[in-house]
């Protein structure tokens, strides 16, 4: 069977959780307002794609790849990106809710996330070198032997890195959330 081949084309409030998405490469595409609720992604290529306002939720993302693709105000819950083709995996985020999602060994370097939450989202063993968290909220995200050398936390909030367990050479905190690097030995910090 031959796989679908999309570019330029523009998909706006489509309900992919009943119908699914043709299997296939999608090129230069915009996902505007879609619902991905637990659809079946697996073995699909995105390059260069927009998905914004849009549901991707419980997705199964088995063999999908990412490459240069970009997720504006969507809703994101419980993927797990670690089951995705690591083959130039690149993505941008902005304004998403990742909550519950795993990027375990991910290399996710240069990756920005902005203004995302992201709690409890699993990033261990991943490789965030230089990876930007701009005003994301971490609660109870996990790093561990995770590489975070030049990442900047800058603004990002509510996280817990244990400087022991990962490598975090060069990388970029403020005065006011170091407390995050000092968290599991219980100390006050005024």
């Amino acid at each position: 069977m031959d796989k679908e081949y999309m570019e330029d084309r523009q998909f706006q409030g489509e309900d992919f959780s009943e119908r699914r998405l043709e299997k296939g490469e999608y090129d230069h595409c915009r996902f505007s307002g879609c619902n991905f609720y637990n659809a079946n992604l697996s073995g699909i290529l995105f390059s260069e794609c927009v998905f914004e306002d849009c549901d991707l939720s419980m997705a199964k993302l088995n063999d999908s790849a990412f490459r240069d693709v970009k997720f504006k105000n969507s809703k994101m819950l419980g993927l797990r990106f670690d089951d995705c083709n690591g083959f130039s995996f690149s993505v941008v985020f902005e304004s998403c809710i990742l909550n519950f999602s795993s990027f375990y060994r991910l290399k996710l370097k240069n990756t920005p996330f902005r203004d995302c939450k992201l709690l409890e989202t699993e990033f261990v063993e991943a490789d965030l070198t230089n990876a930007v968290f701009d005003e994301c909220d971490l609660s109870g995200a996990l790093f561990e032997k995770t590489t975070l050398e030049g990442a900047d936390f800058r603004t990002a909030y509510h996280f817990s890195i244990d400087p022991e367990l990962n490598r975090i050479a060069k990388a970029k905190f403020s005065s006011q959330n170091i407390a995050g690097l000092l968290h599991k030995y219980n100390i006050r910090i005024s």
